[in-house]
């Protein structure tokens, strides 16, 4: 309780001090204080660095008394113009240009993200497609680098500006004229982005234009599958995983999203991929063909899928795992839950989530078909150990959902100094950090010591025998998995799905539980090495598995079965067998 009033004081305490330089930051530019202006605005915008970066929690807050992004965009913008008009009059024209160009691209900056809404007034579906042919409709509602503008008005800029409107004040050659020349070439550029919009979404298509060359093509192509994702693109490697099983399917599909950071982070795919985010848009779409819809996570616009009555509605989710977010009770939603074994339906049953047995199908795992399994390594390959630890969950007050916080450095630390050398590659999932600043500051420590041991960071290839660091979407988990001899992971998908390769893995157990009690509450662990949170145990354990002699060797064999499935069975025919089924 403590630990959470003080949590609570230091959000408050930074969101006070935001709040006030906010405040300073709006006083000093109307009144033309320069130099408090100055060191207000670098105020504002470092906090609304810190805030973004380490401090959600603080922008929530903010949020909640009013002051949200909108309102802090509003104080930067007004203050810089004022501040530059306070200080213009009396300024020279020997740094004109000073003020001139960051002037021009705060101008454009302003206005584009109004103007981007103008433009999708024009063709209000809001739209967006990939793999599909929609003539000149196809184009790109805006420029990617006008777009980029849109945002959060390029806070930057206000440090730019502020500077350059000092300079310029201690000349003394400025005129109206020059003002009214800033004036005109941000408006002309303005008009020009606009314009080109335009164009490029269809020389001004009419109303709902878009969205009627959509439905035309959903309903010449008539897809019978779709795979269904609402959520936005940080979380979009859950879609990701189900783009290739439901590409090989042998019948038409689409992929329908429904944020537009979400289009821009989907893997590469063949399939068809329909953007659609109003959901008054998405909903009076006609999806008459489609017989099996395909969720992969929850969200609250699955809704504007779930209501369509002539499909059924399966949740396949984003991996089997003992976490809590696998056995959702939202789940009873849907027509049938897909799980990778009796693990899954055992799961859904112990957690009385309200999921009738009979609408759980074992399909196993589609996305491990083809991977490697003991044996199939390089002998030329170093002994390479995976630590790919999940995130730390939505409940911050919960140090134990990760091992990044209280164990990760530990890990890497003794991993790099074991000898014989191994090689390391470091996955962490995608979203590590995001809820805790202590979880990110720790895992940029980790990366900072495989930094420093030589090792590659933001690795694109795997080629070669020194330590990755694997934080984008390439090389894939499973590509990292055809590395590995050893995996160190928390309890997660990750392990469940490293079971199929039967090669040895440790799970992390960082809040102490004693090993019987941890093996029955996660059964994913049952032919794991558990490895407690002083990591004394983790050189014997390489040692031990390095040398071929494996004590595990059948329990993983028994497990694997229990997780993911019959093992003589493809898990890819599987799943197209039950896509068929529901289709028929």
């Amino acid at each position: 309780m403590l630990s959470k009033l003080t949590g609570r004081v230091g959000v408050a305490a930074r969101g006070a001090l935001l709040v006030g330089a906010y405040l300073l930051l709006l006083v000093g530019g109307a009144f033309g204080q320069v130099a408090g202006f100055v060191v207000a605005a670098l105020a504002a915008v470092l906090g609304e660095v810190a805030v973004q970066r380490w401090s959600p929690a603080t922008a929530i807050l903010m949020e909640k008394a009013g002051l949200g992004l909108g309102y802090r965009q509003l104080a930067r913008d007004v203050s810089v113009v004022l501040l530059v008009v306070a200080q213009v009059a009396p300024a020279g024209g020997a740094l004109t240009l000073l003020l001139l160009l960051p002037a021009l691209v705060w101008v454009i900056a302003v206005f584009a993200g109004a103007f981007e809404r103008i433009i999708d007034r024009r063709s209000p579906g809001g739209s967006m497609v990939r793999n599909i042919d929609l003539g000149r409709l196809g184009g790109p509602p805006l420029p990617r680098w006008a777009a980029a503008l849109s945002g959060d008005r390029l806070p930057w800029v206000n440090v730019v500006l502020v500077p350059a409107a000092v300079a310029a004040a201690l000349a003394d050659t400025v005129t109206p004229v020059h003002l009214a020349g800033v004036l005109a070439v941000g408006l002309a550029a303005v008009v020009g982005v606009t314009v080109a919009s335009i164009w490029l979404r269809g020389r001004g298509a009419g109303h709902g234009t878009r969205l009627s060359a959509v439905q035309r093509w959903l309903d010449s192509h008539r897809p019978e599958v779709a795979l269904y994702f609402a959520g936005p693109g940080k979380d979009v490697y859950q879609a990701n995983m189900w783009l290739a099983p439901v590409e090989a399917l042998d019948r038409p599909a689409v992929v329908f999203l429904r944020n537009r950071e979400a289009l821009a982070e989907l893997a590469d795919t063949r399939l068809p991929v329909v953007c659609v985010p109003p959901g008054a848009d998405f909903m009076n779409l006609g999806k008459t063909s489609v017989r099996v819809a395909l969720y992969p996570a929850n969200a609250g616009e699955n809704i504007h899928m779930l209501r369509e009555p002539g499909m059924k509605h399966v949740f396949v989710g984003h991996g089997d795992s003992d976490k809590a977010a696998s056995v959702n009770p939202f789940c009873k939603v849907y027509d049938e839950v897909w799980v990778a074994g009796p693990a899954g339906r055992e799961r859904l049953a112990r957690a009385g989530t309200g999921v009738r047995d009979g609408n759980v199908v074992e399909i196993g795992r589609p996305q491990l078909a083809g991977l490697r399994t003991a044996g199939g390594g390089s002998a030329e390959r170093p002994f390479t150990v995976l630590y790919a630890p999940t995130w730390e969950g939505w409940l911050a007050d919960d140090p134990f959902h990760t091992s990044v916080l209280l164990m990760g450095e530990r890990i890497v630390a003794g991993l790099l100094a074991l000898r014989p050398e191994v090689r390391l590659i470091y996955k962490p999932h995608p979203l590590t950090g995001s809820r805790s600043g202590r979880v990110r500051a720790a895992h940029e420590r980790i990366v900072q010591r495989i930094r420093a041991a030589g090792g590659e960071v933001d690795a694109s290839t795997l080629d070669g025998p020194a330590h990755r660091v694997v934080t984008g979407r390439v090389p894939a988990l499973f590509d990292c998995f055809d590395q590995t001899d050893l995996l160190v992971g928390d309890v997660s998908s990750v392990v469940s799905d490293f079971v199929q390769s039967q090669r040895p893995y440790v799970v992390t157990n960082p809040a102490g539980l004693p090993e019987d009690e941890f093996r029955r509450t996660f059964p994913t662990a049952r032919a794991a090495y558990l490895l407690a949170a002083d990591c004394g145990e983790l050189g014997k354990i390489v040692a031990v598995t390095r040398a071929g002699d494996d004590p595990m060797t059948e329990a993983r064999r028994e497990l694997k079965t229990y997780l993911l499935g019959p093992t003589d069975a493809d898990p890819m025919d599987r799943f197209a067998e039950e896509v068929g089924r529901l289709c028929r």
